[in-house]
Order: C-alpha cells, then sequence, then structure tokens
C-alpha cells in the first residue's frame, strides 16, 4: 500500500482527510500533529531535521500539509512563530518531499489576497495580503513553489468541519442569546472540510501539478451565513447585519480582514471536470450530521 503523510491531523481538514480515505485498500495514512497521541506520530513540521527522519523513514508517496498557524489577530504580534509554522514549515515539507520524490498537497488561503476585489479571484490574479497570517501563508506557497517538484497549492476560504469554527460558535451563541450581530460586508464562499477533503483525494493521485483555488461554488456573507446556520438548524436567534467597521468598533481586531474573498476554482474548471458542492447543499449536509 501506498503511505500517505497528512500533517495537522487533528485539525479540522486533517480529521477531513482520514475519513475520506478510511477503508482504502490502496492508502495507508500516517498521521502526523505537534502532539503525540493515539496512532498519532509528534512531528515539528518546523524542524527541518525531524521532517527529513521521519520522511525517509515512511517513504510516502504523497505529504498532505494540513498543518498551519490560523489565529489571524495573534499572529499580529507573534510573527516569528508565524513564519516558522506557515512558512518554514511547508519548506521543510518541500526539501523532504523532494528528497523522496513524494508528492506535497500544501493547504493555503483566501487571505493572500487584498480583499479588494470586484470579482472572483483566480489562480493568476496578483496577491496582495495585508494581515501577517496572508503574508505568512504567501512566503508558505513561495517555499512550496521553490522546493517541490510536484506539488499542489489549494487555497481555501472559510472553512468548517469537525473541530472549533464559525459555525460552532454561531450555534453556541444561539443557545444563550436572543440576537447575535454578524458582519454583512465581507464576502466569501463557506466551505466543508469534508468538500476540500474530497478534492484532496481527487488531485493528489493526480500528475495535475499547480496551484488551485478550493471553495464551495457560490458566495454570500457572514451575516446572510448565519441566517442559513440558524434556519437549517431551528433557531429563532435574530441576526444584526452590520458594517465591519461597526463590528470592529465593538469587537476590536488586531489583523484586517478580507472585505472580498471569493475565489473561482479555475484550474480545476481549466483542467479537469471536478467540481465542487454548492455552499448551501454543504452547510445542509453538515449540520444534519452535527445535530
Amino acid at each position: 500500500m501506498e503511505k500517505i503523510i497528512v500533517t495537522g491531523c487533528n485539525g479540522q481538514l486533517g480529521r477531513a482527510i482520514n475519513r475520506q480515505l478510511a477503508g482504502s485498500d490502496r492508502y495507508e495514512i500516517v498521521n502526523t500533529d505537534v502532539f503525540e497521541g493515539e496512532n498519532i506520530v509528534p512531528l515539528d513540521i518546523t524542524n527541518v531535521d525531524s521532517v527529513l527522519k521521519l520522511v525517509r523513514e515512511v517513504r510516502p508517496s504523497a505529504i498532505i500539509n494540513c498543518a498551519a498557524y490560523t489565529a489571524v489577530d495573534k499572529q499580529e504580534s507573534d510573527v516569528d512563530l508565524s513564519y516558522r509554522i506557515n512558512a518554514i514549515g511547508p519548506r521543510n515539507l518541500a526539501i523532504a518531499a523532494n528528497d523522496t520524490g513524494a508528492k506535497l498537497v500544501h493547504v493555503s488561503t483566501d487571505y493572500v489576497f487584498g480583499g479588494d476585489g470586484d470579482r472572483p479571484y483566480i489562480e493568476f490574479d496578483k496577491t496582495g495580503p495585508t494581515s501577517v497570517y496572508g503574508k505568512t501563508k504567501l512566503a508558505g506557497e513561495e517555499m512550496v513553489k521553490a522546493f517541490a517538484d510536484k506539488y499542489f497549492i489549494i487555497r481555501t476560504a472559510w472553512l468548517y468541519g469537525d473541530g472549533k469554527n464559525f459555525v460552532k460558535t454561531m450555534l453556541g451563541l444561539s443557545e444563550k442569546l436572543d440576537e447575535v450581530s454578524v458582519v454583512k460586508d465581507q464576502l466569501g464562499t463557506p466551505t466543508s472540510a469534508k468538500e476540500l477533503a474530497k478534492a484532496i483525494a481527487y488531485l493528489f493521485p493526480t500528475d495535475n501539478y499547480g496551484i488551485f483555488h478550493g471553495t464551495c461554488e457560490g458566495s454570500t456573507n457572514w451575516a446572510d451565513f448565519t441566517e442559513e446556520i440558524f434556519r437549517i438548524a431551528g433557531k429563532n436567534t435574530k441576526v444584526n447585519h452590520v458594517t465591519t467597521k461597526e463590528y470592529t468598533a465593538m469587537n476590536p481586531q488586531a489583523a484586517p480582514r478580507p472585505a472580498y474573498s471569493i475565489l473561482e476554482n479555475y484550474m480545476l474548471k481549466l483542467t479537469s471536470d471536478y467540481m465542487f458542492a454548492d455552499w448551501h447543499d454543504a452547510i445542509d449536509e453538515y449540520l444534519k450530521e452535527l445535530l
């Protein structure tokens, strides 16, 4: 069987990848994360020697990097750690992948763009991150391109799955509050980790390398997304639609949020017939499994 190393296996996407490949008669997953656990190999991706040692021992056909520092506001004052995890980590994995002939799947983000667009971003558009998170994730992309020969960089956005996420936060608030205030002027596409894992499982066995966008189809804003969550979950909590300026006055944020984060899965459509589910269908499926 082919071995697949999954980094950050305890995260939302890492768990979704495990479910997607569970029961496969072709792949054996070697799960890694910062902390040791049952059937989890401890791995610090910021240590190149540790990465090389493990990858040389396992000899995987592919490495799927789900590890990242995603606390957007904290990174504004924690720049060094952000670069270590989001840039040096992918560099180390790329070096190890090239050393052993493995393919590398690296997950990136909509934050690599400036967030001031007026049409969906495609893979060929100019990047321009404004936050430390976005800058370090873009640096991670550049490291992968520089050190790996066989790579898939997949940019996603507004991800939710098995773990802490926006959907669960809103559901939690609905249990305590009669109304919530949610931003109405930030646009993007909610994307389930399950849908992203399906796309990764479709891509990595191929030789269709490059940069891809990977989000569910369609778009919305955070306030309308919240209303859809409450509608499906049968919650009566009122959603107050507020501007980013109004929200940050009530809840100061260190890092700027992109106003426009809609990604077009242009490369997937150009090079394959693969299609993500519509975001409405994906959140409906997620909530029916969750509740």
